[in-house]
């Protein structure tokens, strides 16, 4: 998965002398910090989650030694900020119309399933039959739907979604892509809930992208501790595509306000992982439905009966 954000400033017209800068190796709560520490100097700011290891790489793209002090300042202070030490600044030459090129063609329209397509702002938004379509900017694409995961997801709502769940909740919402896809395919409103103020903005700014913002509430939330994910429960449909571990820990909540009959479907996980995951929910009274596996990753739909 990944997100970034574009900005206006930097002209493709001409082959500008361009530099592309990044960190890696991040964990996850410091990507914020390192985001705002690139956009002092650099026009153009991605960040994109390195798997298997679950770090993250964050890049902008600049004039070449475009402020060198200024970053290296800025750098610094994320790094002061987030608790870590300062990863060392890689460097690559990079050509404008290259650039853009590799961002438009590593996100392209995709379909998933049967019943959805992912389809990113740069491309016309064409009238599609059959498919509920899903417009994502290329910008903002942290859960752009490539993702094993992601599509587990999108397969399990697809194959749940004859229930017509009335109160769907999305926990960790990423870009709000489930969310979206719930809101397409069933007409209802969903509370997207995540623990970074930036996709919380995603998700709400992807909303908006789609015409939906008034289905859709995104809140900041560390999850079932926030009493604003608790009161409106119980949930006919939850959405965690999280982490294997973190899953396992918060079974007991997701049990507690998940309603009789209801449906958890939950993703983030290996293969491997999927006997921990499915042991920590059935000591909590749910029972696996379906499992799906997309590649290594594995997509489990629980049910509370």
């Amino acid at each position: 998965m990944r997100a970034s954000a574009a900005g206006p400033g930097l002209s493709f017209r001409h082959a500008l002398p361009l530099e592309t800068v990044a960190v890696e190796g991040l964990p996850e709560h410091a990507v914020p910090a390192f985001e705002a520490a690139f956009e002092t100097v650099c026009t153009t700011v991605g960040y994109f989650r390195e798997e298997p290891a679950e770090t993250w790489r964050v890049e902008g793209v600049r004039e070449q030694g475009a402020d060198d002090e200024e970053l290296a300042g800025a750098l610094a202070l994320a790094a002061l900020v987030s608790g870590i030490e300062a990863p060392p600044l890689l460097r690559t030459d990079t050509e404008a119309e290259g650039w853009l090129a590799r961002t438009v063609t590593a996100f392209p329209e995709q379909p998933v399933g049967r019943r959805f397509l992912v389809r990113p702002t740069h491309l016309p938004d064409t009238t599609t039959y059959g498919r509920h379509v899903l417009r994502l900017d290329a910008g903002l694409a942290f859960g752009s739907g490539e993702h094993a995961s992601t599509q587990g997801c999108l397969r399990a709502l697809e194959a749940v979604a004859h229930r017509r769940p009335r109160r769907i909740l999305d926990l960790g919402s990423g870009s709000g892509i489930l969310a979206l896809a719930a809101i397409g395919l069933l007409k209802r409103r969903v509370i997207a809930t995540d623990i970074e103020p930036w996709s919380v903005r995603i998700c709400a700014e992807n909303a908006r992208l789609n015409a939906v913002p008034h289905l859709m509430r995104a809140i900041l939330a560390d999850g079932w501790r926030n009493p604003d994910v608790r009161a409106p429960g119980p949930y006919d449909l939850i959405f965690a595509n999280i982490l294997a571990r973190p899953l396992c820990a918060m079974a007991k909540h997701l049990a507690a306000n998940l309603a009789p009959d209801g449906t958890a479907i939950l993703a983030g996980l290996l293969g491997s992982q999927a006997r921990m995951v499915l042991a920590a929910h059935r000591r909590r009274g749910l029972v696996l439905e379906r499992r799906i596996d997309v590649g290594a990753w594995t997509t489990l739909v629980l049910r509370r009966r």
